[in-house]
């Protein structure tokens, strides 16, 4: 056998692995990609702006609560009726601690400080936020939203602890999914829109169906509060979705996460 039959011989075998890998990701029902509608930090915005559109248009979103703020406990009927709905609330720590080291993060409290925060001490007070939510919803499984991105407790990364805890955990990176097949459910990048406009981001949601991935948006004020989109912005985002659900999967970031590690898994 001559070595060019050989390279012919395997350049066959490996075609079918080839293609295998190339395959898109399947989504359910044939649409094109998912799409993740997230709220950070348990904003009082988010209870008046945002969830009554969403409920308006027949949607569910991920709402990610910091527990310790006072909207949690001053609203808490308010965020147990949206669990009620089918929301998903979601695991954003006891006190958003960020690292205060970081460009632009003056506005961090020394005691709420990731820099000064073990990563045992981190690894206890996410878990024990599992226990507090459950409390407020009744639910067990949860997915988790590392505040500011930030990772490293003292220098050391806290993610690897919880990983047991949480079925998903979002950190910083790009709106849209590169690939889904590589993608790693414990480092999920997310976006978080400030001022854009409802054509900004169904362009990006365009993006990911033209990808046959997924899209990951992370709210903070919806007409209101700080890091805000506008109320106006966020509807047309939400009424295109909901127009266009042959296209575009909708659900929480648990939901679809569930789903993901499923055929990851090879569970179909």
């Amino acid at each position: 056998m001559t070595r060019r039959t050989c390279w012919t011989l395997a350049a066959l075998l490996l075609a079918p692995a080839a293609a295998t890998a190339a395959a898109p990701f399947v989504w359910p029902h044939g649409v094109r990609a998912a799409v993740s509608l997230a709220y950070d930090d348990a904003l009082k915005s988010q209870l008046d702006q945002a969830i009554p559109t969403l409920d308006k248009y027949g949607l569910k979103g991920s709402f990610y609560l910091q527990l310790s703020n006072p909207a949690v406990d001053q609203r808490l009927a308010d965020w147990r009726r949206a669990a009620a709905h089918g929301h998903e609330l979601g695991n954003h720590s006891l006190f958003h601690q960020c690292a205060r080291s970081a460009p632009g993060h003056d506005w961090v409290q020394p005691q709420r400080d990731l820099d000064t925060t073990s990563a045992a001490q981190m690894q206890d007070q996410v878990l024990l936020a599992n226990t507090m939510l459950y409390a407020i919803d009744g639910q067990r499984e949860r997915t988790y939203t590392v505040p500011c991105g930030d990772v490293l407790a003292a220098g050391v990364n806290y993610l690897p602890g919880l990983r047991q805890g949480f079925v998903a955990i979002k950190v910083g990176g790009a709106a849209v999914t590169p690939a889904m097949q590589t993608l790693d459910p414990y480092a999920v990048g997310v976006y978080a829109p400030e001022g854009q406009s409802g054509a900004q981001l169904i362009a990006l949601v365009q993006q990911a169906a033209a990808q046959g991935t997924m899209v990951n948006f992370t709210f903070h004020g919806v007409g209101g509060d700080y890091l805000t989109t506008s109320a106006q912005a966020h509807e047309e985002l939400v009424k295109y979705l909901a127009q266009h659900r042959d296209l575009y999967w909708t659900d929480t970031f648990l939901n679809i996460m569930t789903y993901v590690k499923r055929q990851h898994r090879g569970d179909h």
